[in-house]
């Protein structure tokens, strides 16, 4: 097993590459960031994945849910959005660099991990979607390793499986399940409010029948819609019984381009809480 690092493909480009830039651009985010207060143990947390002019806002509701705390592992599900990696990967290295300094690896997690479900150990990859997290995750924790897996797989079948391995892995520990996603992505900004409603409505439900219902058009362009499924599978087991939407908004809401035919793509903040 690799001790090397995976070291950033995004930073300068989708956020800023240095640290003092970066860490005052997502304080900026925590600031403007309203979330209520949840009465409840947050176990999963959904947040998006867009460069961080677009959707770093929609990200600082959802991490400032969990904002000074500490966690064992934070377990991130996202897409493969480019190179094709397997049903499940998860990098060879046992740290990911950004510009805030390294993020380890829980490696005991990951060979649990892989003795429940058959696990790809990728020595490079080019997914943005799931190291967009990091820099949050660094501002806003005290402590935490990351158990990070990129799902090659587009069935719901593949989802439920990763969420309940995941969720023996992690019954013993202060977890964070983070689903990395972004919402509809269409060319036309009224039906990208309209179909991230009917989502965010099935999501706050918390009836799985539903989520998959919502998901499951042959159009739907959800893209990390199997590691939300993921995330609230292993929550669920986990005892979480609440979801809340926290914000959602889009690109073009973002720049104030309506136009239609605009390509537009949908960002939300949720999360998946136990009640005290």
């Amino acid at each position: 097993m690799s001790q090397s690092t995976r070291r950033s493909i995004i930073a300068g480009q989708w956020y800023p590459g240095t640290a003092h830039g970066l860490e005052r651009t997502i304080g900026r985010f925590f600031d403007k960031a309203e979330s209520p207060d949840l009465d409840g143990q947050v176990i999963g947390l959904i947040s998006p994945h867009a460069g961080y002019q677009y959707s770093g806002q929609a990200a600082a509701y959802a991490y400032s849910q969990v904002r000074d705390q500490s966690f064992d592992v934070v377990a991130i599900i996202s897409p493969v959005h480019q190179i094709p990696l397997g049903r499940f990967a998860i990098t060879s290295a046992s740290a990911y660099e950004t510009p805030l300094g390294l993020v380890e690896l829980d490696l005991d997690l990951v060979r649990e991990l892989e003795e429940r479900v058959p696990i790809n150990r990728v020595g490079y990859d080019g997914e943005h979607s799931l190291e967009i997290q990091l820099p949050f995750l660094q501002v806003a924790l005290e402590r935490f390793t990351v158990l990070p897996v990129m799902i090659g797989d587009a069935s719901f079948g593949a989802g439920e499986e990763l969420g309940h391995a995941l969720s023996e892995v992690l019954a013993d520990r202060r977890a964070l399940i983070v689903a990395s996603s972004d919402m509809h992505h269409i060319r036309d900004y009224q039906q990208v409010v309209r179909r991230d409603k009917a989502v965010m409505d099935a999501l706050a439900s918390f009836d799985m029948p539903r989520i998959r219902e919502a998901l499951s058009p042959r159009d739907c362009s959800v893209c990390g819609r199997i590691p939300i499924v993921a995330m609230l599978t292993a929550a669920k087991t986990l005892g979480a019984d609440q979801v809340q939407v926290l914000y959602h908004t889009n690109s073009g809401d973002v720049t104030g381009d309506h136009t239609p035919g605009q390509y537009t793509v949908g960002y939300l903040a949720a999360a998946v809480y136990r009640r005290r």
